[in-house]
C-alpha cells in the first residue's frame, strides 16, 4: 500500500523546509541504503543528539520511505504541531494499555503502507560519556516479535558536532559531515515461538543493540566499551534531560543527572521515543 495522499502532501511540505536546512548544515555520506526492505519496517538508530530524528528522517525520505516517529501523546494536542503529527501519521505513545493498543494499530497501518517506524531503543539520548549506544529498552523488540516487522539497525555519526548533546546553539562552521550506515535486518528468528517475557525481550533487545553498535564501530573506527552503559548502575534517570557535571563534550561525565524533560517518552508495550 502507498502512503495516503494527505499524509504524502504534508510530508512534501515539511520536507521542503527540513531538507534544504539539513543540506546546508552538513555534508552527508550514506552507506547501505540498498539494505532497506521493500516493505514497511522498524528503523532502530543510535541516539546522541537532539537533531538525530532530522538526520534519520532526511535519509529515509530521500529513499522515498516516509518516516514515522513515536511521539508523546500530549504533543498531539498542541495546536498546529498536533495537526502535522496526525496528518503525517506519527505514532502517539501512551502509558495506558488501551492507548498502547491504539498506538500499535497505527504502527501496523504504517507498516502496511510501506512506511518506516523509527524507534530509538535507548529511549532517550545516550548517557554514555563517549556517546556509544547504551542499554536499550524492549519496545522495538516487542513490536518486532509480536508483529513480525523487520528491524533495520542504523548508525550515524557527525550530527553531534553540529548540535552537541543538550547544546543551546548550532556549530555550523567549519561545515561538518554526517555519516550514516544502514545494516541488514536483525535476525530475530532465534526468538520465534518463545514467550514474550522479560528475559526474551531483553535478549532480543541486546541483539538489536549489538547490531547498532557494530555499525557505529564501522563509522567511528574505534572500539566500544566492553560493557554497555546502564543508567541505573550509575544512579541516573532512564529518561528525561541529563546534564554531565562540568560537561565540555563526550568523556567528561562524572555521573550528575537532572530530571528536566528533554521530550523523552517510553512505553514498553509499543516502543521508545524522543520525538
Amino acid at each position: 500500500m502507498k502512503e495516503p495522499a494527505k499524509s504524502h502532501i504534508t510530508f512534501v511540505i515539511v520536507a521542503g523546509i527540513v531538507r534544504p536546512a539539513m543540506n546546508l548544515l552538513m555534508r552527508k555520506k550514506w552507506q547501505g541504503l540498498e539494505k532497506l526492505p521493500a516493505g514497511g519496517f522498524i528503523a532502530a538508530p543510535n541516539h546522541c543528539t537532539e537533531i538525530d530524528p532530522l538526520v534519520v528522517g532526511h535519509m529515509l525520505y530521500n529513499q522515498k520511505r516516509m518516516p514515522h516517529f513515536l511521539a508523546k501523546a500530549g504533543l498531539f494536542k498542541v495546536p498546529v504541531v498536533g495537526a502535522v503529527l496526525r496528518a503525517t501519521k506519527q505514532i502517539p505513545v501512551e502509558r495506558s494499555t488501551s492507548g498502547a493498543n491504539r498506538s500499535l494499530q497505527i504502527a501496523r497501518e504504517v507498516v502496511d503502507e510501506g512506511g518506516a517506524i523509527v524507534i530509538y531503543p535507548e529511549g532517550t539520548l545516550t548517557r554514555d560519556p563517549a556517546l556509544w549506544p547504551m542499554r536499550g529498552h524492549t519496545g522495538a523488540a516487542r513490536m518486532a516479535l509480536e508483529s513480525g516487522i523487520p528491524v533495520v539497525p542504523i548508525a550515524h555519526w557527525g550530527a553531534h558536532e553540529v548540535f552537541p548533546r543538550y547544546a543551546k546553539r548550532l556549530h555550523i562552521f567549519p561545515r561538518k559531515t554526517s555519516r550514516l550506515i544502514v545494516g541488514e535486518p536483525v535476525d530475530l528468528s532465534a526468538f520465534a515461538g518463545r514467550p514474550l517475557d522479560k528475559a526474551t525481550l531483553t535478549e532480543a533487545t541486546n541483539v538489536i543493540m549489538e547490531a547498532i553498535t557494530g555499525l557505529l564501530v564501522t563509522l567511528r573506527g574505534e572500539k566500544p566499551p566492553a560493557v554497555r552503559w546502564d543508567p541505573s548502575v550509575h544512579n541516573q534517570s532512564a529518561h528525561g534531560r541529563f546534564i554531565e557535571r562540568g560537561e565540555n563534550g563526550p568523556g567528561t561525565a562524572t555521573g550528575g543527572s537532572a530530571k528536566a524533560s528533554d521530550g523523552g517518552a517510553s512505553n514498553e508495550n509499543i516502543g521508545d521515543s524522543t520525538a
